[in-house]
């Protein structure tokens, strides 16, 4: 924490060396209070009462470099935006994130480049990721933070090329960063060598991947227009960013699997809408004939999703998902008798309602996710006010469900919470 302040402070000092050499720029940002009380009042974390009660306090700003110079000619601009927060749900424990800092310039009329901290993000879904491997925060998105903090910074270098024949993006992250998953502390989890929900006895812990050059990541997405439809081709060289295969049984220790995705997207207008589909084939590099029963099996993942505005300020969105695990024999022939039986199909369907009132300063949001396969499902319902131009008022609930400790959802039945949030932005 403390070295990443002094970057953003130095940051800062170069950025406006001088007051009479360049132009300030200006700040932006906002002061946030959030309150998040539990509605299952689970004793297996910190704290039963609640799970989210912290101040944050956010500043952002953007810098075109000025002048007669190359970095003007590319059109450079450093971009910073960092997150102060007090965190009472740990005894006042204070920190400073920076989620973006970087620089982009454009060397060419075709070519784009960024280096440096930024969020990155790709695919058609909803709150569905399916060629979308960068990092999630998914404490966050239980919690009822601002969905701003779902998806999780990452340091990497992106470089954007137009040709004529379809738009490139390539990334390159030398650092691996693992999705932000429930530990016990404030979020209870199935924990499979607790054998069920667990919180803050949990003694497991995953390995990363150590910091070397043959494991950096790499993504690429080619894409381009037909028409009004965008199609787009997706490949990903990586680790799973969530732990699901085993490294040491006895010392409980699980692992980031090397991972290959391969995918494909379209997205346009549909039956007087917005139609998307996406794919992906994610191959297990680690073990590729499914027989390891320790290691994660590869998997394939279709998504169709519709979306229409029906006027008056209503919005309609529907997805369904579907998640097959392949070489399923080779899976289950290796199991031994005392281990946790994944299936072979998920089927996974969600459904968005928002409506707008008072000249869209008012917002009901609807959410809600149900997989018929695993019995279980997750509904997310907020109410927003904009009272002014800079005060903000957010309100919701977040109730996970299901019949089984270790699906997706049920795993998280014991997190339900009803939250608010109270922002000035400035």
């Amino acid at each position: 924490m403390r070295s990443a302040f002094f970057i953003a402070l130095l940051f800062i000092f170069l950025l406006v060396p001088s007051a009479h050499a360049v132009e300030l720029p200006e700040w932006h940002g906002f002061i946030e209070q959030d309150f998040g009380g539990s509605l299952s009042r689970d004793s297996l974390t910190k704290h039963r009462d609640y799970n989210m009660l912290e101040q944050r306090f956010q500043l952002k700003t953007r810098y075109a470099i000025p002048g007669e110079n190359l970095l003007s000619r590319w059109n450079g601009v450093f971009t910073y935006k960092g997150d102060f927060v007090l965190d009472e749900y740990f005894d006042t424990t204070g920190s400073y994130e920076i989620r973006e800092l970087n620089f982009a310039f454009s060397p060419t009329s075709t070519v784009d480049i960024k280096a440096g901290r930024q969020i990155l993000t790709w695919g058609t879904g909803d709150y569905l990721f399916i060629n979308d491997l960068f990092p999630k925060d998914y404490v966050s998105f239980y919690i009822g933070r601002d969905d701003e903090y779902l998806k999780k910074p990452s340091d990497a270098l992106r470089v954007s090329i137009y040709p004529k024949i379809a738009n490139i993006d390539f990334v390159l992250i030398p650092h691996f960063t693992a999705n932000t998953l429930p530990d016990g502390d404030r979020l209870s989890f199935f924990d499979s060598f607790e054998g069920g929900i667990t919180g803050r006895n949990t003694q497991n812990n995953a390995v990363k991947p150590a910091w070397q050059p043959e494991n950096f990541e790499y993504a690429l997405r080619l894409y381009r227009t037909f028409g009004s439809t965008e199609g787009a081709l997706y490949y990903y060289r990586g680790f799973d960013p969530s732990p699901r295969s085993y490294l040491d049984e006895a010392n409980r220790q699980l692992f980031y699997e090397r991972l290959d995705v391969y995918g494909a997207s379209l997205r346009g207008p549909f039956a007087d809408g917005i139609g998307n589909l996406e794919t992906g084939y994610y191959r297990s590099r680690q073990d590729a004939s499914g027989d390891n029963r320790l290691i994660e099996n590869s998997s394939w993942k279709l998504l169709l999703g519709y979306e229409k505005d029906l006027g008056n300020d209503f919005k309609i969105g529907v997805q369904y998902q579907y998640e097959q695990k392949l070489n399923y024999d080779d899976y289950t022939s290796a199991l031994l008798p005392q281990d946790y039986y994944w299936d072979q199909h998920r089927h996974l369907l969600t459904q968005r309602l928002t409506k707008y009132f008072k000249n869209q300063t008012v917002m009901l949001g609807l959410f809600n996710f149900w997989s018929p396969s695993d019995k279980d499902g997750y509904v997310r319902a907020s109410c927003a006010y904009d009272i002014t131009d800079q005060w903000k008022l957010t309100m919701g609930i977040n109730i996970p469900w299901g019949e089984d400790d270790t699906t997706d959802f049920g795993s998280m039945k014991k997190n339900k919470n009803a939250f608010v949030r109270v922002r000035y932005s400035f």
